[in-house]
């Protein structure tokens, strides 16, 4: 068994130290011991640590995140909430995709302003909608 000390993990995760030592308090990761006053950690805290920060990509709180591993510390992954979170991002793409042309006809429209631009003006009157839709 190949042991890390805390500061070799951080470097080799890209994360603060700080990050390791709340996410070992959160029961995220967890230390095998110490040596000195230096936490030490199996190797795979690095793999597990590969999935949080995957999992914190994708949406994923911590809360979350910590569920998906079993008391043992393998992934217990439930493909049900993968499918919510992908149909989740599927509806984020539709808004960010519709933003993103939005701001570019903004950007190139030639009405003198944009409120006589009446492509400009359903726009806003969409977005309206989909904010009072979101309260």
């Amino acid at each position: 068994m190949r042991e890390l000390d805390i500061g070799q993990v951080s470097r080799r995760a890209g994360l603060p130290v700080s990050t390791l030592r709340f996410y070992e308090e959160k029961g995220l990761i967890a230390s095998i011991g110490r040596r000195g006053l230096r936490r030490q950690f199996h190797v795979g805290v690095l793999e597990r640590l590969t999935l949080i920060a995957l999992g914190r990509t994708a949406g994923f709180s911590l809360a979350e995140i910590a569920l998906m591993f079993a008391p043992d510390g393998r992934p217990r992954i439930d493909r049900q909430k993968l499918t919510n979170k992908a149909d989740e991002l599927d509806r984020k793409i539709l808004e960010l995709t519709a933003m993103r042309n939005g701001l570019r006809h903004a950007a190139a429209c030639p009405a003198r302003s944009h409120m006589e631009c009446p492509k400009f003006r359903r726009m806003l009157r969409a977005s309206a909608a989909a904010a009072l839709r979101r309260r």
